[in-house]
């Protein structure tokens, strides 16, 4: 049997030689791989950066998480807020500063404090139950409810509430289309006192029963000579300027309360400008007053109420001097009892009624000067036991 030899050895191909890169290729590869080394360290650098600045570690290199703290780092103000907190963690008297406080309705200040009421008794209706009614307390938001935009009807507009209110005015005023119609006639016209003029004041017609026109009204406030006889007094300045009355007297026959008495002297009434709550104004004319107040019902001339007024003025004067005199005497009383008891409470003997007194004028003979418990230097006579205070240079 033959031999198997040994097949000869195989070898491999040659390769073929691969030719080496361009300089150009070699270029790019170079600048390629450096721009990709340097976007890689960007990005650690920014992954180092953030760790280091949202998460601590511990000295053992852990994470700071919501289980492991670190020690001396302070917890943010997102991670305190936004942390679920359990009902049961705080007592309710702990106080939430991050839910909104109601506010407290509860005492609210009085109703009397805010604002004061005051009513007339004499115009106000007995309705014997103890109580107030509609008309006699327009100032009960509870009687009247408050009216929008004033009290215009649901119905009207705007421009017809203004206009209903403007003739509501010029009908309380007697003026535009409400003035009363001029006549030819002498008869039935209503002249001014003054100038003869038609065109009177209606209103001043109405109340004060005195024809005159606006005009003349604008000369009398001017002319000095005439007195300002148109000019309107206020109540105060007819009881301090003329000495009329507003109050009954029941102990007097004559007449009284002149100023309430309208037939008498008619007056006028307005808001008063200082408080809206409070009574109206009464205004009256100034020659209607000077009329009564010097004819003979009441004073009879101007030089019987100059001396009716002098007359007041001493009485006033007489009756403070006799209130300041009892005062000083009340108070002479007061000193001499302090020092009736002052002697009893150093046991000296008053004087009793019957004594001897002895004649001639009495000479005080001053003992030593002591200090007494006030600290004040005095020295007492020694037969009176008066005791003056003395003072030292």
């Amino acid at each position: 049997m033959d031999r198997q030899s040994t097949p000869p050895l195989r070898r491999a191909p040659r390769p073929t030689p691969i030719s080496p890169p361009t300089p150009e290729v070699t270029r790019r590869i170079e600048e390629n791989r450096l721009k990709a080394k340097a976007i890689r360290e960007q990005s650690i650098i920014k992954e180092l950066a953030s760790e280091n600045s949202t998460k601590s570690r511990t000295s053992s290199g852990f994470i700071a998480t919501s289980d492991i703290s670190v020690a001396g780092r302070k917890r943010n103000h997102d991670s305190i807020s936004s942390a679920p907190v359990p009902p049961t963690s705080a007592p309710d008297t702990v106080r939430d500063a991050s839910k909104k406080i109601a506010a407290d309705e509860g005492i609210q200040a009085a109703r009397k404090f805010k604002k004061y009421v005051d009513h007339d008794f004499s115009k106000m209706t007995d309705t014997k139950g103890g109580f107030l009614s509609v008309e006699d307390d327009p100032f009960n938001k509870a009687l009247h409810a408050p009216e929008k935009d004033g009290g215009k009807p649901a119905h009207m507009t705007l421009k017809e509430w203004e206009n209903m209110q403007l003739i509501k005015q010029l009908r309380s005023r007697r003026e535009g289309p409400f003035e009363p119609g001029l006549s030819v006639l002498n008869k039935k016209g209503k002249k001014c006192r003054e100038c003869g003029s038609l065109e009177i004041d209606w209103q001043w017609e109405e109340v004060f029963g005195c024809c005159v026109c606006s005009k003349c009204k604008a000369a009398d406030e001017v002319d000095e000579e005439k007195g300002g006889k148109y000019t309107l007094l206020t109540k105060t300045q007819v009881k301090e300027d003329y000495l009329l009355t507003d109050h009954y007297q029941e102990d007097v026959d004559s007449i009284t309360a002149e100023l309430r008495d309208e037939e008498l002297l008619p007056h006028l009434k307005k808001p008063n400008p200082h408080k809206s709550h409070w009574h109206d104004m009464m205004l009256f004319l100034r020659y209607q007053v000077e009329e009564y107040a010097f004819s003979k019902k009441k004073w009879g001339g101007e030089s019987a109420l100059d001396a009716e007024y002098e007359k007041r003025v001493e009485d006033a004067k007489t009756r403070k001097t006799k209130k300041f005199e009892a005062g000083l005497k009340e108070l002479k009383k007061r000193t001499m009892t302090d020092a009736f008891k002052r002697r009893l409470k150093d046991g000296k003997k008053p004087g009793q009624f019957g004594d001897a007194v002895g004649s001639g004028r009495h000479e005080h003979e001053w003992g030593v000067a002591v200090e007494n418990e006030d600290g004040a230097t005095v020295k007492s006579c020694v037969e009176c036991g008066m005791e003056v205070e003395e003072l030292e240079f």
